[in-house]
Protein backbone atom coordinates (compact mmCIF):
# COMPACT_ATOMS: atom_id res chain seq x y z
CA UNK A 1 0.00 0.00 0.00
CA UNK A 2 1.37 3.42 -0.89
CA UNK A 3 2.36 5.94 1.79
CA UNK A 4 1.73 8.80 -0.71
CA UNK A 5 5.31 9.96 -0.37
CA UNK A 6 4.97 10.56 3.37
CA UNK A 7 8.22 10.13 5.32
CA UNK A 8 7.55 10.31 9.04
CA UNK A 9 10.35 11.08 11.45
CA UNK A 10 8.81 8.91 14.13
CA UNK A 11 6.71 5.78 14.26
CA UNK A 12 4.28 4.52 16.86
CA UNK A 13 5.08 1.45 18.91
CA UNK A 14 2.31 -0.37 17.00
CA UNK A 15 3.91 0.51 13.66
CA UNK A 16 7.31 -0.74 14.81
CA UNK A 17 5.69 -3.94 16.08
CA UNK A 18 3.94 -4.38 12.71
CA UNK A 19 7.24 -3.90 10.89
CA UNK A 20 8.94 -6.53 13.04
CA UNK A 21 6.07 -8.94 12.49
CA UNK A 22 7.45 -9.47 8.96
CA UNK A 23 7.89 -13.06 7.80
CA UNK A 24 11.68 -13.21 7.43
CA UNK A 25 11.87 -16.10 4.91
CA UNK A 26 9.46 -14.22 2.65
CA UNK A 27 11.35 -10.95 3.11
CA UNK A 28 14.73 -12.52 2.31
CA UNK A 29 13.31 -14.29 -0.75
CA UNK A 30 11.96 -10.96 -2.03
CA UNK A 31 15.45 -9.47 -1.60
CA UNK A 32 17.00 -12.16 -3.79
CA UNK A 33 18.32 -14.58 -1.16
CA UNK A 34 17.93 -18.32 -1.73
CA UNK A 35 16.05 -19.39 1.39
CA UNK A 36 15.66 -23.00 2.48
CA UNK A 37 15.09 -25.11 5.54
CA UNK A 38 17.91 -26.38 7.73
CA UNK A 39 16.19 -28.73 10.16
CA UNK A 40 13.93 -26.65 12.41
CA UNK A 41 15.33 -23.40 11.06
CA UNK A 42 15.62 -21.45 7.81
CA UNK A 43 18.91 -20.40 6.25
CA UNK A 44 20.19 -19.06 2.92
CA UNK A 45 22.69 -20.39 0.42
CA UNK A 46 24.41 -16.99 0.46
CA UNK A 47 24.97 -17.05 4.25
CA UNK A 48 25.18 -20.60 5.50
CA UNK A 49 25.75 -19.52 9.11
CA UNK A 50 22.47 -17.58 9.17
CA UNK A 51 19.60 -19.11 11.14
CA UNK A 52 15.98 -17.92 11.28
CA UNK A 53 13.79 -19.03 14.19
CA UNK A 54 10.00 -18.80 14.32
CA UNK A 55 10.15 -16.92 10.99
CA UNK A 56 10.77 -13.63 12.85
CA UNK A 57 14.21 -13.80 14.53
CA UNK A 58 17.61 -14.26 12.87
CA UNK A 59 21.18 -14.82 13.97
CA UNK A 60 24.37 -15.02 11.90
CA UNK A 61 26.98 -17.07 13.75
CA UNK A 62 29.93 -15.99 11.60
CA UNK A 63 29.41 -12.38 12.76
CA UNK A 64 27.81 -13.02 16.18
CA UNK A 65 24.99 -10.66 15.25
CA UNK A 66 21.24 -11.08 15.02
CA UNK A 67 17.86 -9.54 15.69
CA UNK A 68 14.51 -8.82 14.08
CA UNK A 69 13.42 -7.74 10.61
CA UNK A 70 14.39 -4.11 11.19
CA UNK A 71 17.84 -5.20 12.35
CA UNK A 72 18.25 -7.37 9.25
CA UNK A 73 17.57 -4.50 6.85
CA UNK A 74 19.86 -2.19 8.78
CA UNK A 75 22.71 -4.68 8.93
CA UNK A 76 22.56 -6.29 5.48
CA UNK A 77 20.75 -3.66 3.37
CA UNK A 78 22.40 -0.57 4.83
CA UNK A 79 19.09 1.09 5.75
CA UNK A 80 18.55 3.56 8.54
CA UNK A 81 16.04 2.70 11.26
CA UNK A 82 13.41 4.92 9.65
CA UNK A 83 14.03 3.49 6.18
CA UNK A 84 13.76 -0.06 7.49
CA UNK A 85 10.44 0.54 9.25
CA UNK A 86 8.99 2.31 6.22
CA UNK A 87 10.16 -0.48 3.90
CA UNK A 88 8.71 -3.23 6.11
CA UNK A 89 5.36 -1.49 6.55
CA UNK A 90 5.08 -1.20 2.78
CA UNK A 91 6.19 -4.83 2.35
CA UNK A 92 3.43 -5.93 4.74
CA UNK A 93 0.81 -3.77 3.01
CA UNK A 94 0.50 -1.32 5.88
CA UNK A 95 0.42 2.47 5.72
CA UNK A 96 2.33 4.66 8.16
CA UNK A 97 0.40 7.42 9.89
CA UNK A 98 2.08 10.46 11.51
CA UNK A 99 3.06 9.85 15.10
CA UNK A 100 1.69 12.52 17.47
CA UNK A 101 4.27 11.72 20.13
CA UNK A 102 7.72 10.12 20.29
CA UNK A 103 7.81 6.36 20.04
CA UNK A 104 9.39 4.14 22.63
CA UNK A 105 13.01 4.97 23.19
CA UNK A 106 15.37 3.66 20.55
CA UNK A 107 18.96 2.95 21.51
CA UNK A 108 21.82 5.01 20.07
CA UNK A 109 22.80 2.26 17.64
CA UNK A 110 19.29 2.25 16.17
CA UNK A 111 19.45 6.02 15.59
CA UNK A 112 22.52 5.78 13.41
CA UNK A 113 21.90 6.52 9.76
CA UNK A 114 23.10 4.36 6.89
CA UNK A 115 26.88 3.92 7.16
CA UNK A 116 29.02 5.89 4.76
CA UNK A 117 30.21 3.80 1.84
CA UNK A 118 33.97 3.30 1.52
CA UNK A 119 35.84 0.83 -0.65
CA UNK A 120 38.07 -1.59 1.29
CA UNK A 121 41.78 -0.76 1.01
CA UNK A 122 43.51 -2.31 -1.99
CA UNK A 123 46.34 -4.80 -1.78
CA UNK A 124 49.49 -3.93 -3.70
CA UNK A 125 48.78 -6.63 -6.28
CA UNK A 126 45.88 -8.80 -7.47
CA UNK A 127 47.58 -12.17 -7.73
CA UNK A 128 45.25 -14.08 -5.39
CA UNK A 129 42.22 -12.67 -7.19
CA UNK A 130 43.69 -13.68 -10.55
CA UNK A 131 44.50 -17.17 -9.26
CA UNK A 132 41.05 -17.63 -7.70
CA UNK A 133 39.13 -16.48 -10.75
CA UNK A 134 41.42 -18.57 -12.96
CA UNK A 135 40.48 -21.61 -10.86
CA UNK A 136 36.84 -20.78 -11.60
CA UNK A 137 37.56 -20.80 -15.35
CA UNK A 138 37.49 -17.04 -15.91
CA UNK A 139 39.72 -15.97 -18.81
CA UNK A 140 42.82 -14.01 -17.77
CA UNK A 141 41.96 -11.33 -20.32
CA UNK A 142 38.53 -10.79 -18.76
CA UNK A 143 39.97 -10.55 -15.24
CA UNK A 144 42.69 -8.15 -16.34
CA UNK A 145 40.16 -5.94 -18.17
CA UNK A 146 38.03 -5.71 -15.03
CA UNK A 147 41.06 -4.87 -12.90
CA UNK A 148 42.33 -2.26 -15.36
CA UNK A 149 38.96 -0.51 -15.38
CA UNK A 150 38.56 -0.46 -11.61
CA UNK A 151 35.72 -2.96 -11.62
CA UNK A 152 37.69 -5.51 -9.60
CA UNK A 153 40.61 -5.61 -7.18
CA UNK A 154 42.07 -7.57 -4.25
CA UNK A 155 41.47 -6.13 -0.81
CA UNK A 156 44.40 -5.69 1.53
CA UNK A 157 43.01 -7.32 4.67
CA UNK A 158 41.36 -10.57 3.60
CA UNK A 159 42.52 -10.82 -0.04
CA UNK A 160 38.89 -11.06 -1.18
CA UNK A 161 37.72 -10.25 -4.69
CA UNK A 162 36.08 -6.82 -4.53
CA UNK A 163 33.61 -6.12 -7.37
CA UNK A 164 32.93 -2.38 -7.65
CA UNK A 165 29.68 -0.85 -8.88
CA UNK A 166 29.53 2.68 -10.32
CA UNK A 167 26.51 4.94 -10.64
CA UNK A 168 25.61 6.92 -13.75
CA UNK A 169 28.04 9.68 -12.75
CA UNK A 170 30.94 7.24 -12.64
CA UNK A 171 31.18 7.25 -8.82
CA UNK A 172 31.83 4.02 -6.91
CA UNK A 173 28.74 3.44 -4.73
CA UNK A 174 28.61 -0.36 -4.39
CA UNK A 175 31.02 -3.20 -3.70
CA UNK A 176 30.49 -6.94 -3.34
CA UNK A 177 33.15 -9.14 -1.74
CA UNK A 178 33.86 -12.76 -2.67
CA UNK A 179 36.38 -14.70 -0.60
CA UNK A 180 39.28 -16.28 -2.43
CA UNK A 181 39.35 -18.92 0.31
CA UNK A 182 36.12 -20.48 1.55
CA UNK A 183 32.59 -19.44 0.58
CA UNK A 184 32.35 -15.92 2.03
CA UNK A 185 30.14 -13.50 0.08
CA UNK A 186 28.80 -10.15 1.19
CA UNK A 187 28.27 -6.52 0.28
CA UNK A 188 30.41 -3.72 1.71
CA UNK A 189 28.53 -1.66 4.33
CA UNK A 190 26.73 1.34 2.88
CA UNK A 191 26.59 -0.09 -0.65
CA UNK A 192 23.84 1.30 -2.89
CA UNK A 193 21.94 -1.84 -3.83
CA UNK A 194 20.03 0.06 -6.50
CA UNK A 195 23.25 0.05 -8.54
CA UNK A 196 24.93 -3.30 -7.77
CA UNK A 197 27.53 -4.35 -10.38
CA UNK A 198 27.26 -3.25 -13.98
CA UNK A 199 29.34 -3.14 -17.12
CA UNK A 200 28.53 -0.87 -20.04
CA UNK A 201 29.82 -1.36 -23.58
CA UNK A 202 28.92 2.13 -24.72
CA UNK A 203 25.73 3.69 -26.05
CA UNK A 204 25.38 1.54 -29.19
CA UNK A 205 24.00 -1.77 -27.82
CA UNK A 206 20.25 -1.64 -27.26
CA UNK A 207 20.23 -4.66 -24.92
CA UNK A 208 21.41 -5.56 -21.44
CA UNK A 209 22.13 -9.03 -20.07
CA UNK A 210 21.15 -9.62 -16.45
CA UNK A 211 23.01 -12.05 -14.15
CA UNK A 212 22.71 -12.98 -10.50
CA UNK A 213 26.40 -12.67 -9.57
CA UNK A 214 29.52 -10.91 -10.94
CA UNK A 215 31.31 -14.24 -11.45
CA UNK A 216 28.44 -15.46 -13.62
CA UNK A 217 28.76 -12.27 -15.66
CA UNK A 218 32.52 -12.83 -16.04
CA UNK A 219 31.89 -16.46 -16.99
CA UNK A 220 29.55 -15.32 -19.77
CA UNK A 221 32.17 -12.85 -21.00
CA UNK A 222 34.71 -15.69 -21.07
CA UNK A 223 32.35 -17.84 -23.13
CA UNK A 224 30.78 -15.33 -25.49
CA UNK A 225 32.63 -12.02 -25.31
CA UNK A 226 31.66 -8.68 -23.83
CA UNK A 227 28.18 -7.20 -23.83
CA UNK A 228 26.33 -4.60 -21.79
CA UNK A 229 25.52 -6.42 -18.54
CA UNK A 230 24.57 -6.10 -14.91
CA UNK A 231 24.84 -8.46 -11.95
CA UNK A 232 21.97 -8.01 -9.50
CA UNK A 233 23.99 -9.55 -6.64
CA UNK A 234 20.83 -11.45 -5.78
CA UNK A 235 17.41 -11.60 -7.42
CA UNK A 236 16.09 -8.16 -6.51
CA UNK A 237 15.59 -6.15 -9.72
CA UNK A 238 16.20 -2.62 -8.41
CA UNK A 239 19.65 -2.52 -10.13
CA UNK A 240 18.00 -3.35 -13.45
CA UNK A 241 15.39 -0.63 -13.04
CA UNK A 242 18.16 1.89 -12.26
CA UNK A 243 20.24 0.77 -15.23
CA UNK A 244 17.30 1.10 -17.63
CA UNK A 245 16.51 4.55 -16.27
CA UNK A 246 20.13 5.59 -16.81
CA UNK A 247 20.20 4.04 -20.32
CA UNK A 248 16.89 4.88 -22.03
CA UNK A 249 18.20 3.61 -25.38
CA UNK A 250 18.18 0.04 -24.03
CA UNK A 251 14.97 -1.70 -25.08
CA UNK A 252 15.89 -5.40 -24.84
CA UNK A 253 16.48 -7.22 -21.55
CA UNK A 254 18.03 -10.69 -21.57
CA UNK A 255 17.68 -12.55 -18.28
CA UNK A 256 20.71 -14.83 -17.80
CA UNK A 257 19.75 -15.96 -14.31
CA UNK A 258 20.62 -19.29 -12.71
CA UNK A 259 19.06 -22.54 -13.87
CA UNK A 260 17.88 -23.49 -10.36
CA UNK A 261 14.28 -23.11 -9.26
CA UNK A 262 14.85 -19.66 -7.76
CA UNK A 263 16.52 -18.33 -10.89
CA UNK A 264 13.86 -19.80 -13.17
CA UNK A 265 11.03 -18.38 -11.07
CA UNK A 266 12.68 -14.96 -10.99
CA UNK A 267 13.29 -15.00 -14.75
CA UNK A 268 9.61 -15.72 -15.45
CA UNK A 269 8.45 -13.05 -13.02
CA UNK A 270 10.84 -10.41 -14.35
CA UNK A 271 10.17 -11.20 -18.01
CA UNK A 272 6.48 -10.61 -17.38
CA UNK A 273 7.14 -7.41 -15.45
CA UNK A 274 9.47 -5.82 -18.00
CA UNK A 275 7.50 -6.97 -21.02
CA UNK A 276 4.52 -5.14 -19.51
CA UNK A 277 6.73 -2.05 -19.29
CA UNK A 278 7.36 -2.21 -23.02
CA UNK A 279 10.71 -3.99 -23.16
CA UNK A 280 11.60 -6.89 -25.43
CA UNK A 281 12.59 -9.72 -23.09
CA UNK A 282 14.50 -12.96 -23.45
CA UNK A 283 15.60 -15.78 -21.17
CA UNK A 284 19.11 -17.15 -21.79
CA UNK A 285 19.75 -20.32 -19.81
CA UNK A 286 23.06 -22.12 -19.25
CA UNK A 287 22.98 -25.27 -21.42
CA UNK A 288 24.03 -27.30 -18.38
CA UNK A 289 24.85 -26.76 -14.72
CA UNK A 290 23.03 -24.54 -12.27
CA UNK A 291 24.65 -21.25 -13.37
CA UNK A 292 26.99 -19.76 -15.96
CA UNK A 293 30.15 -20.43 -13.97
CA UNK A 294 29.28 -24.06 -13.41
CA UNK A 295 28.61 -24.39 -17.13
CA UNK A 296 31.91 -22.67 -17.95
CA UNK A 297 33.85 -25.02 -15.70
CA UNK A 298 32.14 -28.07 -17.20
CA UNK A 299 32.41 -26.84 -20.76
CA UNK A 300 35.72 -25.02 -20.88
CA UNK A 301 35.08 -23.88 -24.48
CA UNK A 302 32.60 -21.56 -26.15
CA UNK A 303 29.31 -22.96 -27.35
CA UNK A 304 26.08 -21.14 -28.14
CA UNK A 305 23.62 -21.11 -25.28
CA UNK A 306 19.93 -21.73 -25.71
CA UNK A 307 17.77 -18.62 -25.87
CA UNK A 308 14.10 -18.79 -25.02
CA UNK A 309 12.79 -15.65 -26.68
CA UNK A 310 9.62 -13.72 -25.95
CA UNK A 311 8.93 -11.70 -29.10
CA UNK A 312 10.84 -11.67 -32.36
CA UNK A 313 13.57 -14.16 -33.23
CA UNK A 314 16.98 -13.45 -31.73
CA UNK A 315 20.12 -15.15 -32.96
CA UNK A 316 22.16 -15.01 -29.79
CA UNK A 317 24.67 -12.71 -28.14
CA UNK A 318 27.36 -10.99 -30.15
CA UNK A 319 30.75 -9.90 -28.92
CA UNK A 320 30.75 -6.20 -28.09
CA UNK A 321 34.04 -4.35 -27.84
CA UNK A 322 34.67 -1.23 -25.82
CA UNK A 323 33.87 -2.44 -22.30
CA UNK A 324 33.34 0.36 -19.77
CA UNK A 325 32.49 0.26 -16.06
CA UNK A 326 29.74 2.85 -16.25
CA UNK A 327 27.74 4.90 -18.74
CA UNK A 328 30.01 7.90 -18.34
CA UNK A 329 33.01 6.23 -19.94
CA UNK A 330 35.10 6.20 -16.77
CA UNK A 331 38.75 5.49 -17.52
CA UNK A 332 41.20 3.06 -16.03
CA UNK A 333 40.62 2.46 -12.37
CA UNK A 334 43.96 0.97 -11.40
CA UNK A 335 44.19 -1.80 -8.87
Amino acid sequence: MSNSGYRPDRYTAAEIEAANDTDLPELLSSLGYHVGRAGRFFTTSEMDSLRIWNRHTWYRYSESVGGDAIAFLRHFQGMSFQEAVRYLLAFNGCSAAPSPSPVQRIDTQSRKERPDFALPPKYHNNERVRAYLGSRGIATEVTDDFIRLGLLYEDAKCHDCVFVGYNGAGKAVFAARRGTLGSFKGDVAGSDKRIAFRVSCGSAPDSVSVFEAPIDLMSFFTLYGQTGSIALCGLHDAPLATYLNDNPHVRRVIFCLDADKWGRAAAERLKTKYRALGYDTADQVPPSGKDWNEYLQKKGTTENAVIHKTGDHMDGQRNVRGIRPAETGRGSGGG
